[in-house]
């Protein structure tokens, strides 16, 4: 059976928000780029967040109960990570996803933001086998 490696699944271009990054803007990018979420990123590559789409509708509803949709993308951001290392099992990903029931995980090598791994990455491989 063939070793698959996180590094060969995971997808390594990512859009990525800075904590700075107003959160009109980032609501805006994960639309047009009709994607579920993005990782917070700090100027030297550190993890520090995760906006969600979920995160984006409770803001949402909040700015639209006060007229007035305004902040950073620190202000609304998951702080609480669950990372995967590049270096991590296929079969540990796998079950990190059943258990967890997060649609995707970032990868991090030596601590720095290197790609994303979703559950549909780990689906394919494992169908293929």
């Amino acid at each position: 059976m063939k070793k698959y490696n996180i590094k060969d699944l995971m997808v390594k271009e990512l859009i990525t928000f800075t904590p700075e990054t107003l959160i009109g803007y980032a609501i805006n990018s994960l639309i047009r780029n009709k994607i579920s979420g993005a990782p917070v990123i700090d100027r030297n590559a550190n993890l520090v967040g995760l906006l969600s789409e979920k995160d984006c509708l409770h803001t949402l509803l909040e700015s639209s109960y006060y007229n007035n949709l305004s902040g950073h993308v620190q202000d609304y951001m998951s702080k609480k990570l669950t990372t995967i290392d590049i270096n991590d099992n296929i079969n540990e990903v796998a079950q990190k996803f059943i258990d967890l029931r997060f649609r995707r995980f970032p990868v991090l090598e030596n601590g720095k933001l290197v790609g994303q791994i979703s559950r549909r990455d780990i689906l394919k491989v494992i169908n293929s086998i």
